[in-house]
């Protein structure tokens, strides 16, 4: 059986079993309009195990047309694209401004997910006034360790671009993928963004990739992680850290229920999704060549593709196979299974099973 959301109504519209969360009106794209960029991550999902590949980059007239076929999905759906552009490096699309005027003007709320070098004082003043309402940067460790598994040089860079975006307007995002290489760095880097006036920090877990097939992680030692940092984000909140701290990895909603601050609700619906991933309930993934993804993080999650299917037809068919909560090896018999599920992905990419267990969940 097939999941529904607590916080969405059926529509009888044109999406079949499209759904619409109540208090919430938007449906995002983590539209990926060029591979092309400055860095060859050991991590990348474009390059990582090809670094010969040539990149793709998505031409103007078929942007033009993403975008409307976004809207009329949307459309049909209640709601209102928002959009990550991304990449590759977003800003080194040749007709990345024509595409930013064209959202700013089409009232379509944008960010970007892309890297430091091509942010100037100017590049930064004019996203603000096409309406980017943030902008977010990666940093993976400590200098020494982001620079290796980056680029040299981009902690520094990354960490100046921060203060550059500030004075502009925009919010700061930063992340960091979190795995063995830099898992016991991150506590103190935390304190390197909040000391870099960042506006948010939240941090995921590698996904591996065939040639390395693990994140290097142990349940116990990602939980330790969670504490350490649970902590930290309660100390420097208590203390007037400007900085927000998010909790993307689902495996938190773990953490709030051990430490008693989070308990399913007495009447939540069975089978019902509240929250946890969002892979087939609220995101798709758009890549340069326009075919769909559930998910960028999750291998062979390629659903067709923008111009020769059916937006609608996709949600209401192949996508719905990610919202069968019973199919949850682990996580079906358990009482946050509504909740968080962990992250499908990192499942995918070690145990070969979007539904397997999550292997960093440390729950008996």
């Amino acid at each position: 059986m097939t999941a529904v959301f607590p916080f969405f109504r059926k529509k009888p519209n044109k999406t079949g079993d499209g759904i619409r969360q109540l208090g919430r009106d938007t449906f995002s794209f983590q539209f990926h309009i060029t591979d092309a960029c400055d860095q060859r991550c050991r991590h990348c999902y474009i390059y990582g195990d090809d670094g010969t590949k040539a990149p793709l980059t998505m031409p103007w007239d078929k942007l033009l047309e993403a975008v409307a076929l976004c809207e009329t999905f949307c459309e049909g759906m209640g709601m209102r694209p928002f959009f990550f552009l991304t990449g590759g490096d977003p800003l080194l699309h040749p007709d990345f401004w024509r595409l930013a005027e064209h959202l700013h003007r089409r009232k379509h709320s944008f960010a970007i997910l892309g890297n430091p070098f091509h942010l100037t004082k100017t590049v930064c003043r004019r996203l603000k006034k096409l309406g980017c309402l943030r902008y977010q940067l990666s940093l993976d460790g400590l200098e020494e360790t982001h620079d290796l598994l980056r680029k040299p040089g981009s902690y520094k860079e990354t960490m100046e671009k921060i203060g550059m975006l500030k004075k502009s307007g925009l919010k700061t995002t930063v992340m960091t993928t979190v795995s063995s290489l830099n898992i016991d760095q991150i506590p103190a880097l935390v304190d390197e963004v909040v000391a870099a006036g960042a506006d948010h920090y939240a941090f995921a877990r590698y996904c591996p990739s065939a040639k390395d097939g693990t994140n290097g992680l142990t349940p116990e030692r990602y939980r330790e992680l969670l504490y350490t940092c649970g902590k930290k984000f309660h100390e420097l909140i208590e203390a007037g850290c400007q900085t927000s701290f998010g909790k993307k990895d689902h495996l938190w909603v773990l953490y709030d229920y051990e430490n008693g601050r989070f308990t399913p609700p007495e009447d939540a619906l069975p089978n019902v999704i509240y929250g946890g991933c969002h892979c087939g309930t609220q995101h798709l993934t758009l890549l340069p060549n326009g075919d769909v993804m559930a998910c960028r993080r999750v291998p062979d999650s390629v659903l067709g593709n923008l111009f020769t299917h059916s937006l609608e037809q996709l949600w209401a068919g192949q996508l719905s196979q990610y919202r069968q909560l019973e199919r949850f090896e682990k996580c079906s018999g358990c009482e946050l299974l509504s909740w968080c599920r962990g992250c499908p992905a990192v499942a995918k990419c070690t145990n070969g099973s979007f539904y397997s267990p999550d292997p960093q969940c440390w729950k008996e």
